[in-house]
């Protein structure tokens, strides 16, 4: 039975930062600057936003890749609002090391049990924001992604910039086109994800929602955890 003890709330976002929020080659840079300013007497605080869609903690619509997909403003609020998630623990993985489906089977078993529609992956290479390492992170074998959506999953979380692998002299999207491609969503750049992983939580539930930004591939997110246990 749930408690009256306050709900402890785990914030899964990256602050965003002016010179410190990675971008791909291609997409603005994050800036923040004061336009008003009550310390030069004026009337309020305001500041002026230069960001992209993928800016930071971000969500990834099916209209990313596909000129037919669903676009940000018109996703299935129900699957990233109070929605039950699933965690795998994949933090012994390298550099640039493939997640197989070997190394989802416990949480496949979870999600099975529990109907989970969103899935996170906890790598730990949230640890690595905003520095040279942040790229190399492990990837998603394709095929794996595959047998998670036939499992039910229609949200895939992660704590790495892309579920593909990333290198300067290659571009890859074969999990984004799997996922997104089955009408599913990506959520990228998540921090935070190891506090839920090993820690009692029994319940896990997140909501992962965007702006409502019409017509548009993506938009920054405000993530957060909970046990709905508790």
């Amino acid at each position: 039975m749930a408690s009256n003890c306050p709900r402890t709330i785990i914030d899964l976002t990256h602050a965003l930062v002016p010179g410190q929020v990675p971008a791909c080659p291609g997409h603005p840079c994050y800036t923040a600057s004061p336009c008003l300013s009550l310390a030069a007497g004026e009337f309020a605080n305001v500041h002026a936003l230069t960001l992209g869609t993928h800016t930071g903690t971000h969500i990834d619509a099916p209209y990313h890749f596909f000129a037919d997909g669903t676009t940000v403003d018109r996703l299935d609020l129900s699957l990233l609002s109070a929605a039950p998630a699933v965690v795998a623990d994949l933090r012994g993985k390298r550099a640039r090391e493939r997640i197989v489906w070997a190394d989802l089977a416990d949480a496949a078993e979870e999600v099975k049990a529990r109907g989970a529609r969103v899935l996170l992956l906890c790598t730990g290479w949230s640890r690595h924001w905003n520095t040279e390492v942040y790229s190399t992170h492990p990837f998603m074998d394709a095929e794996a992604a595959r047998r998670l959506l036939d499992l039910g999953v229609k949200v895939l979380g992660l704590d790495t910039m892309s579920p593909d692998k990333v290198t300067a002299d290659e571009e890859c999207a074969d999990v984004h086109h799997v996922v997104l491609g089955s009408g599913g969503i990506i959520v990228e750049n998540l921090t935070g994800l190891g506090t839920l992983v090993g820690g009692g939580w029994k319940r896990i539930v997140v909501s992962l929602l965007p702006l409502s930004l019409a017509g548009c591939d993506g938009s920054p997110i405000r993530a957060v955890a909970w046990d709905d246990d508790v």
